[in-house]
């Protein structure tokens, strides 16, 4: 929910500065990632792989997209939530960079493009954040960063000298996210929504730290290798027992779907309270 805020007040931001539609641009951001399963893209890779078995496939946007067209239920003649077809573009062609490897990405109106490029934002800094209150990553690994380097300079120009350490990485964030939206809006020519080439090559060199040291540190990487596991424990169960999987999910639809459905809109917590109960 708060990487969804995030997305959502950098999508508006954007749009507000591009004068694009903002309603749109928040609509897909809040949507976005309606579709991802607990774990994130380690728990979509294993649906993944346990719907292969049965000869179908699971990807979170075109998950996001049956959720707001099939899976809710709040008008009484027909389902969904009655979204504009430009929304449903929008959550049906979102992609970030993490999506993209190997894959060719044509793009879509601006304000998709909007939510697709603040995603990458939002995720980015709040990674970062998240590396640092975990200790799995330290300052003196993003010190090294261009980014993080001229964010610093700024924050301490306009505050002075930040004693207190998390206050200051959260100025240093919250300037270096700043930077990437004013880099958007200057290199903005009226048809694509990216980064500028300096901008890009500055990411990728805070993403190499975050990669090397957070997203493949043993911590990281054992906690969502075992959310692959309780997954694909829980689904094989539900397949065995499919009178656990409550009866909205199995309406017109094959087993192995529901199963995909009900634990897609899962949290992490309520998947492993679900694991435990299994025999």
């Amino acid at each position: 929910m708060t990487h969804t805020l995030e997305v959502a007040q950098i999508s508006r931001d954007i749009a507000r500065r591009l004068g694009l539609n903002e309603d749109l641009a928040e609509a897909i951001a809040l949507a976005h990632d309606l579709g991802h399963p607990p774990f994130g893209h380690a728990g979509e890779d294993a649906l993944d792989e346990m719907m292969r078995e049965y000869g179908m496939r699971f990807e979170h946007n075109e998950q996001s997209k049956r959720v707001v067209e099939k899976l809710e239920k709040v008008y009484p003649d027909f389902d969904g939530l009655n979204l504009t077809y430009e929304t449903l573009e929008g959550l049906e062609k979102h992609k970030t960079s993490w999506d993209r490897a190997g894959v060719k990405v044509t793009h879509m109106h601006l304000e998709g493009q909007v939510v697709n490029i603040a995603d990458e934002i939002a995720y980015t800094n709040h990674d970062m954040d998240d590396g640092i209150r975990s200790g799995i990553i330290s300052v003196k690994d993003l010190e090294k960063t261009y980014l993080w380097k001229k964010s610093k300079k700024i924050v301490i120009a306009k505050y002075g000298k930040i004693r207190d350490e998390k206050t200051l990485v959260s100025r240093i964030i919250s300037q270096i996210i700043s930077l990437m939206i004013f880099d958007i809006c200057d290199n903005f020519d009226g048809f694509l929504i990216i980064f500028s080439p300096k901008m890009t090559k500055y990411i990728k060199e805070l993403r190499d730290i975050l990669f090397k040291k957070f997203y493949l540190s043993p911590t990281v990487k054992n906690k969502l290798d075992n959310g692959k596991k309780m997954i694909k424990k829980l689904f094989k169960y539900y397949m065995k027992k499919p009178d656990e999987v409550p009866g909205k999910y199995k309406i017109d639809v094959e087993l192995p779907v529901a199963v995909k459905d009900y634990i897609a809109g899962m949290t992490d917590l309520f998947l492993e309270k679900e694991v435990k109960k299994i025999p």
